[in-house]
């Protein structure tokens, strides 16, 4: 365990540890770790009396992103915009955050979404997109994982690094619009269960039948576009 970071888990340890009145050698022999990386992180974090592992671990976060480098050669960064200037690549990726949100997405999703439509770069790495959003890695990582899910993004590893960065879907744009016509069909299995529980002769359940009749016009009408414009965007020249 010698050079790995303390989790928050271990800090945790740690606190339990003081409380008990543990010494520094015996919180060190429970977590595996050096006496000496002990006694360190407590003196650093309000000594015994003061330690709480939940702040210790914001310390902790501060100073990593105080010490993070630079990225390396090869990854996107913040200064790469394909020549469009920074504050309107942000602006426009705003705009499209909202619009997204609007539409029905989380609001880190939609951020990382747009993020990556109106990016110069070739996809955002989790850093890049956590300083643009200004959320915690494990937001950037669920958001992903989402994406990943809709099939509207895929990662790919960085060259002579670890890192990962996202790439949108080549298709990304019509996936998007065919999940709206998924959530349109939604609402009519919805629509078609609350009538056939509330029954058709009662005045809640005529409502309902009404509801289903629109919300299947809608969904049907939104398939049939989907499909049409799908058409004609094969057939456009520059798809060729």
């Amino acid at each position: 365990m010698a050079g790995v970071r303390l989790s928050l888990r271990d800090r945790h340890v740690i606190a339990s540890g003081l409380a008990a009145g543990h010494g520094y050698a015996e919180i060190a022999r429970r977590l595996g770790r050096p006496t000496s990386t002990v006694s360190r992180e407590v003196s650093r974090n309000g000594g015994r009396a003061g330690y709480q592992a939940d702040q210790a671990q914001h310390s902790a976060m501060v100073r990593a992103g105080r010490r993070r480098p630079g990225p390396p050669a090869g990854s996107p960064d913040e200064s790469a915009t394909g020549g469009n200037d920074l504050d309107a690549l942000r602006a426009v990726a705003r705009r499209f955050t909202t619009l997204l949100v609007q539409a029905g997405f989380p609001r880190v999703v939609a951020g990382v979404l747009a993020h990556l439509v109106t990016s110069d770069t070739t996809g955002l790495t989790a850093d890049v997109l956590g300083r643009r959003l200004r959320v915690s890695p494990a937001s950037i990582s669920k958001a992903v994982r989402e994406l990943e899910r809709q099939q509207l993004l895929h990662r790919e590893r960085l060259p002579h690094c670890r890192r990962e960065r996202y790439l949108l879907a080549p298709d990304a744009h019509h996936r998007i619009w065919t999940a709206r016509t998924r959530i349109a069909a939604m609402w009519v299995e919805a629509a078609t269960e609350a009538r056939a529980r509330l029954g058709a002769a009662t005045p809640a359940g005529a409502r309902m039948a009404e509801l289903e009749q629109f919300l299947r016009l809608v969904h049907d009408d939104m398939v049939r576009m989907m499909v049409r414009t799908a058409e004609r965007w094969r057939a456009t020249p520059s798809r060729e």
